[in-house]
């Protein structure tokens, strides 16, 4: 069975400063926004919806940063393979408030704090998806400056 999701690491630009918006999962580890495709769906409409559904946050795609796989197992219904489509997205506009019957919590970081996040309690395959959306955001030391 294969399940197509997608999300996306969103920023802002707030007096000056760039902000990282991370999630924290009903697991208790950092996270991006992400939610399963719905019939009839792009995968870049279900980006920004999940990211809306989740965060409050209405946001616009601005690159494709990965697509990243996994699988799990799902009891009856066997082994899904995942595939997960992300994002860089500017946040557009909205208040931040967390979807409580899906996530614990969702705040701005600076990406120096989210980087160190994704570290301590982040899941490895987003590793390089942050990675990847903070040297397009203009962060070339990502390696030596973020610890990769």
């Amino acid at each position: 069975m294969k399940e197509i999701s997608a999300g996306g690491v969103v920023y802002r630009n707030r007096n000056g400063s760039l902000e990282i918006q991370m999630i924290e999962d009903r697991f208790g580890k950092m996270t991006l926004a992400k939610g399963k495709m719905e019939p009839g769906e792009t995968v870049e409409q279900t980006a920004l919806r999940e990211i809306l559904e989740e965060t409050g946050i209405a946001g616009r795609i601005e690159a494709p940063l990965c697509v990243v796989g996994y699988q799990y197992d799902a009891g009856e219904r066997g082994t899904v393979e995942k595939e997960v489509h992300y994002y860089l997205v500017e946040a557009e506009e909205g208040q931040l408030q967390a979807q409580v019957e899906e996530i614990s919590g969702v705040a701005w970081y600076s990406p120096q704090d989210a980087w160190q996040l994704q570290l301590s309690s982040g899941y490895d395959n987003n590793r390089e998806v942050l990675a990847k959306a903070l040297a397009r955001l203009g962060i070339e030391s990502v390696g030596s400056a973020f610890g990769l």
